[in-house]
């Protein structure tokens, strides 16, 4: 298995208290009886893309919260861009986001009326001009004056990632980023994620069900499965691993319980 600590970062940040843009070390999450996040322990290399996979129930979404500050661990350590969250929280947020098509945005305000918000919310410079900016870049010049609740599935996941990149964030966590969308405005999507990693050097820690996106997107895949880590690796390898040709197969696999190939 790749031994991930050992990889080289990009020397240009000097955040304290090491290298990684997520680090994760015995992190549990307990509801009542419930484990939710069981013992997991990973770290991400900066401007590097990590696919989050799992079905439901497999810990994702509440790694990423509590990775975010939103929920706090039962036990164990994250330190974010070098802080230790949530304690220095203050330090981070504005330095990072987050995207998801399941979470909406006031459906009566306008598309830049949101924007406006939210880039207000991270104190962002020049902020009329970001949104222009944006608006070019992700095609939302025709609709951006119009409610968001009157725009379609893909308009409104454009927006979303609008949203996500107002403040250029250093670590981008994506939920789903292309549900719901149609092929080409998917392929759009992936595309403009890839080129916003290269041109600022960005961490996005992607979870998704969409195996092809993930072999696209990802360095390196994360598979959670009853809250623990389940396998670690890059796509080739784990497809290799699992004898698999595809990492759909390799998702069935490990829902269902078999053994990895050669595994006694």
């Amino acid at each position: 298995m790749v031994n991930h600590d050992a990889m080289p970062m990009p020397s240009s940040v000097a955040d304290p208290a090491g290298s990684a843009a997520i680090d994760v070390a015995n992190l549990t999450k307990l509801y009542k009886t419930t484990r939710a996040v069981d013992d997991v322990s990973f770290r991400i290399a900066r401007g590097s893309i990590t696919g989050l996979l799992g079905g439901n129930g497999a810990g994702k979404t509440t790694t990423i919260a509590m990775i975010m500050g939103l929920v706090l661990p039962t036990s164990g350590r994250i330190q974010v861009l070098g802080h230790p969250m949530p304690e220095q929280s203050a330090d981070v947020l504005g330095r990072m986001n987050f995207e998801s098509p399941y979470v909406d945005m006031p459906m009566r305000l306008t598309v830049r009326q949101n924007l406006t918000i939210f880039g207000r919310l991270y104190a962002v410079p020049n902020l009329a001009a970001r949104i222009e900016q944006l608006a070019a870049d992700l095609d939302l010049k025709e609709f951006l004056d119009r409610a968001n609740g009157k725009l379609s599935a893909g308009q409104k996941t454009r927006v979303a990632l609008a949203k996500a990149l107002i403040n250029q964030p250093e670590l981008l966590l994506l939920d789903e980023p292309t549900a719901s969308l149609d092929p080409d405005t998917a392929d759009w999507v992936r595309q403009h994620l890839q080129d916003y990693r290269k041109s600022h050097d960005a961490t996005i820690l992607l979870a998704s069900h969409n195996m092809l996106e993930v072999e696209r997107l990802c360095d390196r895949v994360i598979i959670m499965k009853r809250g623990r880590i389940e396998d670690d690796d890059s796509p080739d390898l784990i497809m290799a691993r699992y004898n698999r040709a595809t990492l759909e197969e390799v998702f069935l696999d490990v829902a269902r319980g078999r053994a990895r190939a050669g595994s006694p």
